[in-house]
């Protein structure tokens, strides 16, 4: 498989529908009008690919971030993580790898031939460890009510009643070619599971800590902040996590000044985003000049691997 040079190469390999809504990597003249004339149920792809990459890329983005970063703060995927040494000695690799990963299948569509070589590669990481189903099925409702969560409350508008079930089913899709079991049939059962889930299981353990705080200083190091500031920028991030998430971690709750102004900051941002018209480029993660690779990278050479045997 050739190495991606700045993702150079745009397939747009469909079926059926797909021969006339491709999902390639143009961006749509008008993507609220196009979203809304089309079938959450049937072109979910299509509508999570614009979403993600055109209307809300940057808020999308970080929500995604949170995402993966709230299930370390569950100590039964802490300490797996903590015990590979990956998230502390190779944390920006790990961090690089997850974004590609999972945006191969995003960008191009799951009968993608470099979406198949992507879960591919995803279920041969996984299925080297004991995991729960249930942690599983927590992973992937993070990623589907974090983005709903993070438009609703710092986004320029929040999803409609559609996009929020396009978004759900494309999620369910990943979630059934990663062999998940007990996958919801609806948003309303996935949410009543989560947080019913988090209550039992979310809860502070020292491998929480070791691996948060080793993705802390792999999104510092990606913002530039200088030395002096980290304090005041890890007291921000803090801010904008759920309290229950914050204790999960050990970290404790910032002042109410920090508080005050992180507030602040995310109302102004909702407030100028929804002034904005929406966006006419696509923003792709596979495009993005990422620490690890520079652009240039194997599908096939991404995440982790079993140690060789002697």
């Amino acid at each position: 498989m050739p190495a991606r040079v700045g993702r150079g190469s745009c397939h747009g390999i469909a079926i059926g529908r797909w021969l006339v809504v491709t999902l390639d990597t143009r961006p749509s003249p008008d993507p609220t009008a196009e979203i809304a004339a089309l079938d959450p149920d049937k072109d979910y792809e299509r509508i999570a690919f614009l979403l993600a990459n055109q209307l809300f890329p940057y808020t999308i983005e970080k929500s995604l971030e949170y995402a993966l970063f709230k299930t370390y703060a569950l100590p039964t995927v802490s300490r797996i993580l903590a015990a590979t040494g990956e998230f502390t000695a190779r944390a920006q690799k790990r961090y690089d790898d997850t974004v590609l990963l999972l945006a191969e299948i995003s960008e191009n569509g799951f009968d993608d031939p470099d979406a198949r070589a992507a879960l591919k590669r995803i279920n041969a990481m996984h299925g080297r460890f004991r995991i729960r189903n249930e942690d599983f099925l927590y992973t992937l409702s993070t990623f589907v009510f974090e983005p709903i969560r993070a438009l609703e409350r710092y986004g320029p508008r929040p999803m409609t009643a559609g996009e929020q079930r396009a978004w759900f089913n494309a999620y369910r899709r990943l979630g059934a070619e990663m062999r998940i079991a007990d996958l919801p049939e609806d948003l309303a059962g996935f949410r009543v599971w989560r947080e019913a889930f988090e209550r039992r299981e979310m809860r502070f353990e020292p491998t929480n800590r070791v691996v948060a705080d080793a993705t802390v200083k792999v999104l510092l190091d990606m913002l530039k902040v200088p030395a002096l500031l980290r304090g005041a920028a890890k007291a921000a991030l803090v801010a904008l996590m759920e309290q229950h998430v914050a204790r999960a971690f050990g970290y404790p709750q910032p002042n109410r000044a920090v508080l005050a102004v992180v507030n602040g900051a995310m109302a102004a941002r909702k407030y100028v985003a929804g002034l904005l018209p929406d966006g006419k480029r696509l923003r792709l993660q596979t495009r993005r000049n990422l620490p690890t690779y520079r652009g240039n990278y194997r599908i096939g050479e991404l995440g982790t691997f079993a140690p060789p045997r002697d």
